[in-house]
């Protein structure tokens, strides 16, 4: 959902499947068929735990990117947690 709020993917839906769900993306394009989400990096793995805070929330490509973070009060990216002043844990970052 904070992929779609940013605008970065059209829409999402979760397949329901044994033993698996599917979690099915429709990616967004602009108007010439470049892709919107050129790469995607993952920053907090199972060994490494990445945290940031309010205060100091890093940015991608000095604002054209996002950061997604997960908090206290659900999966946010970077610039809605800076409005909130929220911290959390860094999973990943998009441009």
């Amino acid at each position: 959902e904070a992929l779609q709020r940013e605008g970065f993917i059209w829409d999402f839906e979760i397949i329901e499947q044994s033993p698996q769900n599917i979690l099915r993306i429709n990616l967004k394009y602009g108007p010439n068929g470049e892709r919107v989400v050129q790469r995607i990096r993952r920053i907090s793995t199972p060994g490494r735990r990445v945290y940031a805070h309010a205060k100091n929330m890093p940015h991608v490509l000095q604002g054209l990117g996002v950061c997604i973070l997960t908090t206290n009060q659900g999966v946010l990216s970077n610039r809605e947690a800076k409005a909130k002043n929220v911290g959390g844990e860094i999973l990943c970052e998009v441009w």
